[in-house]
């Protein structure tokens, strides 16, 4: 218990160090019972070398019982070890889940899922084997991108200013933008019915995003109608071809 608090102080005032994790702890204490069972038996005169040849043994067998048991124990400690994820990162996993790291097991890793709040449970061989996105790393603020269109009448100049300016004040008012960073502003391409734009906001942590694109899109729509600027519907011309028959 000292040995499993100590690493908890240290780990929290030291961020290159390991994570302190459930499989992390257990380990530790593993480790500590079986260094006090080998000091213990030395003690009683015990001959240690026989019991480890019987362990090894045994653990053979164990071992090939229990494969996927153990697949995600070295699983669990690769991830930690690598240290590419710790409780409190932001992931998303190729195959959709995503969310806060909240603990690593000997079994799985948990995720909680933003804004659901639901507990996901990944077994270690999975979360090793697939493509996760840490948005964590290797630095926590981001930028979060939008797209928009405007009409092709628009004056390009004056859209641009409005753009920036509404992106401004909404990183100032809203909790989770930051302000350090100018808002990165590009016109894309001529699109079908528009000309498209991309606008990026610097923000603390990914789920900051969903809060500043969602007063972004409000602000930017009042002032484009205050400055009679247009967000055009998609627009088709169908040409039909009437056949004359005799």
């Amino acid at each position: 218990r000292l040995i499993n608090g100590l690493i908890k102080v240290t780990a929290s005032k030291a961020p290159g160090m390991m994570p302190s994790t459930t499989l992390f702890n257990r380990t530790t204490n593993l480790i500590v019972y079986l260094f006090g069972a080998f000091i213990i038996l030395q003690n009683l005169n015990i001959q240690i070398t026989p019991l480890l040849t019987a362990l090894g043994v045994g653990g053979l067998a164990v071992a090939l019982a229990l494969q996927d048991t153990l697949g995600n124990l070295f699983s669990g400690i690769q991830i930690i070890i690598t240290k590419y994820v710790k409780p409190g990162d932001y992931v998303k996993l190729e195959s959709g889940p995503e969310g806060y790291v909240t603990d690593i097991k000997s079994r799985n890793t948990t995720i909680r899922s933003y804004p659901d709040n639901n507990l996901i449970i990944v077994p270690n061989t999975e979360f090793v084997s697939t493509i996760v996105t840490n948005y964590n790393m290797p630095e926590k603020q981001l930028w979060a991108s939008l797209d928009v269109g405007v009409s092709y009448d628009s004056d390009l100049k004056h859209v641009e200013s409005v753009a920036i300016d509404v992106a401004k004040k909404v990183l100032k008012e809203i909790e989770g933008g930051l302000e350090q960073k100018d808002p990165i502003f590009r016109f894309q391409e001529f699109g079908d019915s528009s000309i498209n734009f991309n606008i990026r906001l610097f923000i603390a942590e990914f789920a900051d995003q969903y809060l500043i694109k969602h007063e972004f899109i409000k602000q930017l729509h009042e002032r484009f109608n205050q400055e009679n600027i247009e967000i055009p519907f998609p627009i088709r011309t169908v040409h039909l071809k009437q056949q004359i028959t005799a």
